[in-house]
């Protein structure tokens, strides 16, 4: 509150500056060629409130109802109305000034102020010029505004995004977890051995999921590590029922993805597949070349199957990449010969967006 009232005084001082200032500027030309200073600086005091009132009219009323409205043709009648009534108005303080100041004696009037065409340019000089500050400080406003209301919407449009991002996360969380704890229930169920063993690689798998997945990058190699622990965990489930064939070029430690990018295509692979001769057989192939990353997996599939829903995981990992990779990832699908085939191909590591 404080600061505008401050900043109100400041505008009213500058304005009050500027009329000074226009004063001194009519004395110093009405009084050229003249020796009385006395009719100049009555003469330019008459005139000044004319120049105040023609020139607020303009910046205040014209310029903003009808200028910056795109009313041309109001403006342009309107305008012409305020030269004419000012044009008038000047006539009569020419002639008021003749007669209650020099008692009519012409030959004395300085020459400035007598000449009519002079007077109304001096008027509008000030009016044009202070009209064409008042024009470019509201573009300057106006585009000030306007770049304030796209970076609220850039900020707006990051905001959801990230919200979009934790939203799709926490969704892979308990799908993600849900066959590994039937897992472990059956184990438990039948006393295993092996049930100590999955808890374990489970316990590796929830620290993934619990310190990793809220940041914007992890690393591949990572990733990777966690894929296999996954598998394992299945071959434990599937037992004698489960071929697996992986495959994964030497990876970089710098190399990084988003977390959690490769193993929902793995989940679903396991949740959706089906035992075809007596095996569920799933192929996994990760390529690394410079900064591009080629994942391939294909499981065994029913084709009566071929309508099922994919399941959730593989709906939220393309919002991902959308958000994460935007133009720089190619997605595919296909089913031949009992096969299910997925293929993801990120050209650019580089580009994932913090989230």
């Amino acid at each position: 509150m404080k600061l505008v009232k401050n900043k109100k005084i400041g505008t009213a001082v500058m304005h009050v500056l500027l009329w000074i200032a226009v004063w001194f500027f009519f004395i110093y030309f009405f009084n050229y060629n003249s020796e009385n200073i006395e009719y100049p600086v009555w003469f330019a005091s008459l005139l000044l409130p004319l120049t105040i009132a023609t020139t607020y009219f303009v910046v205040y009323f014209l310029i903003p109802k009808y200028l910056l409205t795109k009313q041309y043709l109001r403006f342009a009648l309107f305008s012409f109305y305020t030269l004419v009534a000012s044009s008038y108005l000047i006539v009569m303080i020419i002639y008021g000034c003749l007669i209650f100041l020099l008692s009519l004696d012409i030959g004395i009037m300085p020459p400035m102020s007598k000449n009519f065409v002079f007077i109304l340019i001096m008027v509008y000089l000030v009016v044009g010029l202070v009209s064409f500050i008042s024009i470019l400080n509201q573009n300057f406003k106006t585009i000030s505004r306007n770049k304030e209301l796209q970076n609220k919407i850039l900020e707006t449009q990051l905001q959801l995004k990230e919200q979009e991002l934790h939203y799709l996360k926490r969704q892979i969380h308990p799908h993600f977890l849900f066959n590994t704890l039937n897992t472990i229930y059956g184990f438990a169920l039948k006393q295993a051995k092996q049930t100590p063993d999955i808890i374990l690689k489970l316990s590796n798998l929830l620290d993934y999921i619990l310190y990793q997945i809220n940041k914007p990058r992890v690393s591949l190699k990572e990733e990777v590590l966690h894929i296999e622990e996954y598998i394992e965990l299945e071959r434990i489930r599937f037992q004698d029922t489960l071929k697996v064939v992986f495959n994964a070029d030497e990876i970089r430690d710098d190399i990084q993805v988003a977390p959690m990018l490769l193993i929902p295509f793995v989940e679903n692979a396991f949740k959706h597949g089906n035992i075809i001769d007596e095996f569920l057989s799933i192929e996994i192939h990760i390529k690394i070349s410079d900064n591009s990353l080629d994942f391939t997996i294909r499981n065994t599939f029913n084709k009566e199957n071929q309508n099922q829903e994919p399941g959730i995981g593989l709906e939220n990992i393309k919002k991902r990449l959308d958000l994460n990779y935007s133009d720089h990832y190619k997605l595919t699908y296909d089913t031949t010969n009992n096969w299910y085939s997925v293929n993801l191909l990120i050209s650019n590591l580089n580009v994932i967006k913090n989230d």
